[in-house]
């Protein structure tokens, strides 16, 4: 007998209301005067009403037609082969290979399990394309959930484990899908513009100034190396914090940092391999610097636990400079789950703590 799971989604049910045709064309660039482009976006008097983008940067073509009305509606063929025309400006010959009513929505799911089911990805949380960060976010949830479910299939997790992963994973969605809405909102700009359409020497220099204003505002899609590696789970059950106090969010910059929660920095060691090469497979207490042996308590705490444990010296300068702390536990997920410049009092509440037992 089969079963529905039925989550409450938290946020908006709907952002926007868009047709999407794919159609086919070769020679696309050669209709206009533009230099070639990923996406071209276009305006009326009240803003943003359609956009182009390259599908496989040769031709084809998909055209996102924004219904300015408050319901979803399917547009006739008469008026996606109006609105195709009017975009253009010239008369061309194109193959219409789909269409498409599609909503953008901005939801996260008010809990991610129901008893052991549980849900990732797209069913977890819905968000505009722009920015990229649909993909990465699931598969952000599956790392997350992946080596707590072995470690509980193989008796190491403790009983809150599993709870710590809509701990961990829920604030990254609320993230991401705030940001995805961000980006789609500077594109769809409602501003009016009247003065572009004048056919003057100030409406050409409206045009070029109203066009420079969107290339800035639409740079912060592009500039996104923040949002994919700089998430961090700052209040996570299973990471033991230290009390330093945490770096700012920043979409486009990630900077690396040991500081629990966050993931483990990538630096090239001498024999070619990454730092992140030593993760995946096991927790791995790196033992960093000169003088740093004796890890006998720790060990024997997650032995006694039969928490799977690897110990990795490592005395090389960049590695010291980049991970902070002579001893830094990092996850199976590569993400930093304990560090210290002495070994914990209570070894075995440490390991107790970062495996969900406590």
């Amino acid at each position: 007998m089969r079963e529905t799971l039925k989550i409450k989604m938290l946020g908006k049910p709907a952002l926007t209301y868009t047709t999407n045709v794919i159609f086919r064309f070769d020679g696309f660039e050669k209709l206009h005067t533009k230099p070639p482009g990923y996406r071209f976006i276009f305006l009326k008097p009240g803003g943003v009403w359609a956009t182009i983008v390259a599908i496989n940067g040769h031709d084809q073509w998909r055209m996102s037609i924004v219904n300015s009305g408050e319901q979803p509606g399917e547009l006739s063929r008469e008026k996606i082969h109006k609105a195709i025309a009017e975009v253009v400006g010239v008369p061309f010959g194109y193959e219409i290979l789909s269409i498409l009513p599609w909503t953008r929505r901005e939801l996260v799911a008010e809990k991610y399990n129901v008893g052991n089911v549980f849900i990732a990805g797209d069913a977890a949380h819905v968000m505009s394309p722009t920015g990229g960060f649909g993909m990465n976010t699931g598969i952000g949830d599956i790392i997350d959930l992946s080596w707590k479910i072995s470690a509980i299939l193989k008796g190491w997790g403790g009983s809150s484990l599993m709870d710590s992963y809509v701990a961990e994973r829920q604030p990254v969605a609320f993230r991401n899908v705030k940001e995805a809405s961000g980006n789609l909102n500077r594109m769809l700009s409602k501003k009016d513009h009247p003065e572009v359409f004048d056919k003057t020497v100030e409406g050409a220099k409206a045009r070029k100034t109203i066009g420079q204003q969107i290339y800035k505002q639409m740079q912060r899609e592009w500039e996104t190396l923040g949002v994919h590696l700089g998430y961090r789970y700052n209040n996570s059950p299973i990471c033991v914090s230290d009390g330093t106090p945490d770096i700012p969010d920043n979409h486009a910059r990630y900077i690396q940092t040991s500081r629990p929660g966050s993931r483990a920095p990538h630096v090239w060691l001498e024999d070619g391999r990454s730092t992140l090469d030593l993760f995946g497979a096991s927790f791995i207490l790196l033992c960093l610097g000169e003088g740093v042996s004796n890890t006998d308590p720790f060990y024997k705490a997650a032995k006694s636990r039969k928490l799977p444990l690897k110990v990795v010296h490592l005395n090389e300068k960049k590695v010291c400079l980049a991970y902070q702390s002579r001893w830094v536990l990092v996850r199976p997920d590569g993400h930093v789950a304990w560090r210290g410049d002495n070994l914990p009092e209570n070894s075995k509440k440490v390991i107790d703590i970062v495996r969900g037992a406590l």
